[in-house]
């Protein structure tokens, strides 16, 4: 199995789409509106972020959770043992942001929100009757007004040959909230659990949006849109000189809107937040 791209602007688009979640928990979008020129200024204004003692001043604050995540506090994937090795800025509108960086991000967050709520109109439009019916609200207003939807700038540094043994860049998780919107990045490494097992690598064309279905959307739909596990790999050879930077928005819902008879929207999070040791 393969994954391919969908023409943002073909006529069959949303169906081929939303089918392409249902089998394998992505999608992957190609002629998409948000803007290359951005992402590519995005990625290289942050690696100079990350290059920099600058970043130590953007700490994270526990409490609410934006600003910088250095690699040593950096998140133990569920079910495994090993931290990933990587390091990382939460950027929500509220929060904290370097100045001369926050213009462009929230240029960012704002057009990939717009895209966001798009696919999940798609995503409802192409929910059979008896899934929609599970839907507690319309899947687009769960995330409107919504102040927790993160918009994450990862960096993986460069492979120094002393890692843990078994430590990778991004261990095999499965994302919390209902949709990831990810700008193919700047390195290769994204694989995907396939159905029968095996890894599937993403297509990672600069210039592709990857969205992939996250936890609580599988809770919402009742399993019918199947939560995917993925990872980042560890690169191999020249490439273990290179750093990778990720730009992954994760749609979070606000945090009263019920997802099923048994969890809210917060109850959820500050469940898997605990399990990750954020919280």
């Amino acid at each position: 199995m393969k994954l391919e791209a969908v023409d943002f602007n073909a006529p069959d688009a949303a169906a081929c789409f939303v089918e392409s979640l249902r089998e394998t928990g992505f999608g992957v979008l190609k002629n998409h509106p948000i803007s290359q020129d951005l992402v590519a200024s995005i990625y290289e204004h942050w690696q100079q972020f990350f290059d920099s003692e600058d970043k130590a001043n953007f700490r994270f604050k526990p409490e609410s959770q934006d600003g910088f995540f250095p690699s040593d506090v950096s998140e133990v994937a569920k079910g495994q043992k090993k931290k990933d090795i990587k390091e990382f800025f939460h950027y929500y509108p509220w929060g904290q942001c370097p100045e001369t960086l926050k213009d462009e991000l929230q240029d960012y967050y704002e057009q990939a929100n717009g895209l966001a709520q798009q696919l999940l109109a798609w995503v409802e439009t192409h929910s059979p009757e008896d899934v929609s019916a599970r839907y507690s609200q319309s899947l687009s207003s769960m995330i409107d007004g919504s102040d927790k939807t993160l918009l994450r700038v990862l960096h993986y540094p460069p492979m120094l040959g002393n890692e843990e043994p078994d430590a990778i860049r991004a261990a095999a998780h499965e994302d919390i909230n209902l949709l990831t919107i990810l700008p193919a990045a700047n390195e290769p490494g994204l694989q995907v659990l396939g159905k029968e097992g095996e890894w599937l690598d993403v297509p990672c064309d600069f210039g592709n949006i990857i969205i992939n279905i996250g936890d609580m959307l599988q809770e919402a739909s009742g399993g019918y849109f199947p939560s995917t596990t993925h990872r980042v790999v560890n690169p191999e050879g020249a490439d273990m000189s290179k750093s990778r930077i990720s730009l992954p928005l994760f749609l979070h819902p606000k945090p009263e809107v019920v997802l099923s008879e048994r969890y809210t929207a917060h109850r959820y999070l500050m469940e898997r937040l605990r399990e990750l040791g954020l919280i």
